[in-house]
């Protein structure tokens, strides 16, 4: 049997959020304990929490929202790649790491997915430089490229990153947790919120092995 193997991270009052962020809050509405006929919740987060998906329109005026990012992208083979003991990811570190040709999604695993564990937003997370960024738009086959924490772009780095990837179009998915998923080919389903008019949204993301 094909093993699944969730790759999102739960969404909960204690996480590590954004600088800014409202964080996730949800909120009891109606307790069947309570005399009520049924158990009924609402929620008060921002799009950007835990593991989402940016739309263009999150940096490039003009561009896609949410509900229209193609799903032919969000769904098939992606390769999962693992840089262990770096504090950055540059065009070189890319140039290294042997991704192979035709690749169309690409996820990448570093120390990150272990910030999970603690609910304190880490400003020292590692995530891609601009030149990083301007290398996958290079290999035009990328359409999409994911990482194991809040944003794509390092902490004090401008927007740049963002708006490379965004502005060709390539889907970004943030907040993956990798830590139970080694290096190699998975198929991705990650599936945000469709929400009219949005930024982004949260996803359920999940790989599936071809062991």
């Amino acid at each position: 049997m094909t093993k699944l193997i969730d790759i999102s991270v739960t969404l909960k009052s204690q996480m590590p959020v954004w600088p800014g962020s409202p964080g996730f809050k949800l909120i009891p509405e109606w307790r069947v304990e309570d005399g009520m006929p049924a158990n009924v919740s609402s929620m008060n987060t921002d799009l950007h929490i835990g593991t989402h998906v940016d739309a263009p329109w999150h940096f490039i005026q003009g561009g896609k929202t949410v509900e229209h990012i193609d799903l032919n992208v969000l769904v098939g083979e992606t390769y999962v790649v693992e840089f262990a003991g770096v504090d950055k990811i540059t065009a070189s570190d890319l140039d290294r790491s042997m991704i192979p040709d035709n690749v169309k999604r690409l996820l990448i695993k570093t120390k990150n997915s272990h910030l999970w564990q603690n609910p304190v937003f880490y400003e020292e997370y590692v995530a891609l430089t601009a030149d990083a960024a301007k290398w996958l738009i290079e290999r035009s086959d990328i359409k999409l490229v994911g990482i194991d924490y809040l944003s794509i772009q390092r902490y004090n780095d401008s927007s740049l990153t963002h708006e490379i990837l965004l502005g060709a179009e390539v889907v970004v998915i943030e907040g993956l947790n990798l830590v139970e998923v080694s290096s190699g080919m998975y198929h991705l389903t990650c599936l945000p919120l469709k929400i009219q008019g949005a930024d982004g949204a949260p996803a359920r993301a999940i790989l599936q092995s071809f062991d």
